[in-house]
């Protein structure tokens, strides 16, 4: 869900989403965004802020960006660690699954 409805699955928008929705929604975007994707390589943590910011009102809550932005302000020193350190994300790897039973 969005905030302004344009989300799946129902279409709800604003308030009828619920808090914890709105603010998990947040950081699923920051985290897909930064994390490797077998079609991407990841993106830095400033992009994806730089989405939240953009968007925040429109597809985002605006205080549950303005407390992700503050979070990263506050431990700015973690961000260019974070992503040096993308390249070696465990998702690049392939993973062999097995089945058992």
């Amino acid at each position: 869900e969005r905030m302004n409805g344009s989300g799946y699955p129902q279409g709800l928008s604003g308030e009828e989403i619920l808090l914890e929705a709105r603010v998990l929604a947040v950081a699923d975007v920051v985290e897909a965004m930064s994390s490797h994707r077998p079609y991407r390589a990841a993106l830095s943590i400033k992009t994806a802020l730089e989405e939240i910011t953009k968007n925040r009102g429109t597809l985002y809550e605006p205080s549950a960006v303005n407390a992700c932005l503050a979070l990263y302000e506050e431990k700015n020193d973690l961000m260019p660690k974070a992503d040096k350190y993308r390249k070696y994300s465990v998702r690049k790897n392939k993973v062999k699954i097995r089945r058992f039973g």
